[in-house]
């Protein structure tokens, strides 16, 4: 970095990262929403948060969509939603008793992970799943295997485990970690266990991954990093994580209203990334916030490139699109 002192009426130097923002999951699950309010009228219940990010939650509430904890909040019969990070077969059982109509908004990489872990259990296996305790996407995971599951998060935690046979075993992870988030646990796993078997790192999320090699390249390029998501998102919280392991001072802003005018003095430079379900909006609301208190000029690196779709559910393919105010 420049250690020159900064000039008055310097620009601000913003970078953009590139990829950021909603992953196809996040897309898919948001318009699996807007689908059904649209097909079916006003409420929708959506079980969960739909995504973590407090401005969809609220733009969807407005839309008519109501959340809830627990189905036992839903009216019978109603048009209900499971959230994009997965529920347990006890929830889908729940839901038939109630004859409630169901539409799945689950992310299809969860369904993999998924369906993964249990063609490993008729295989005689017991599973191993990586991921983070309480996470909606580990519960639901767990809920979706049959027999015994242990969830370990570290190389510390497999040291611990106690199997029933350490020569049937196999792992699956929680999809939104990132292969660097796996790595030392599966190799802990693979001493341990030989035998063990598990999939490549197609099962784990392309989208989070791309965002933390591109936070690494912005934290790389910038003075101060600003990771626009909100508090409740893991892949948010550890995009800022890994700026401030990189040296970079690094804030979680959920939009521009969190902005500290502080953070700018002395800075020639503002890297800017958004964890998977943040809105594009919120981060043009945070550089024109930054353009109010500097003049500022605004670049974007080269990153992955994102192409992937997801299909609806057949019941809301319905090809006209649906308007959007966000």
């Amino acid at each position: 970095m420049n250690s020159d002192p900064i000039l008055e009426g310097e620009p601000l130097d913003i970078v953009l990262a590139e990829p950021r923002g909603f992953c196809a999951g996040v897309e898919r699950a948001i318009e699996i929403v807007e689908r059904a309010l649209a097909k079916y009228g006003a409420p929708v219940y959506v079980r969960h948060e739909i995504v973590h990010n407090r401005h969809v939650v609220q733009d969807l509430r407005a839309k008519g969509a109501i959340f809830v904890g627990e189905l036992d909040e839903v009216p019978p019969g109603a048009v209900t939603i499971f959230s994009a990070h997965g529920v347990a077969r006890a929830v889908e059982d729940e839901a038939g008793q109630r004859s409630l109509h169901v539409i799945d908004a689950t992310c299809p990489l969860v369904t993999r992970v998924h369906l993964g872990g249990q063609r490993y259990v008729r295989q005689g296996r017991e599973v191993v799943l990586i991921g983070h305790a309480g996470h909606p996407e580990v519960v639901g995971t767990i809920g979706q295997i049959p027999g015994r599951v242990h969830l370990v998060e570290t190389a510390e935690d497999v040291a611990r485990l106690e199997v029933t046979d350490p020569d049937q075993l196999a792992f699956v992870t929680q999809t939104t970690l990132a292969v660097d988030d796996t790595r030392e646990v599966i190799a802990a796993l693979q001493a341990r266990f030989p035998t063990i078997v598990g999939p490549g790192i197609r099962d784990i999320c392309y989208a989070t991954q791309n965002r933390q090699e591109a936070v690494r390249q912005l934290a790389a390029e910038t003075d101060l990093v600003l990771v626009v998501g909100s508090p409740n998102s893991s892949n948010s919280n550890r995009l800022r994580e890994l700026a401030q392991e990189m040296g970079r001072t690094a804030f979680l802003i959920d939009d521009a209203d969190g902005l500290d005018p502080a953070w700018l003095d002395g800075r020639r430079s503002v890297g800017i990334t958004a964890g998977a379900s943040a809105p594009e909006h919120l981060v043009q609301g945070v550089i024109a916030a930054l353009g109010r208190l500097r003049p500022a000029q605004v670049r974007r690196l080269t990153g992955a490139v994102e192409d992937m779709h997801f299909r609806l559910p057949a019941e809301l393919a319905d090809p006209e699109p649906v308007a959007r105010t966000a």
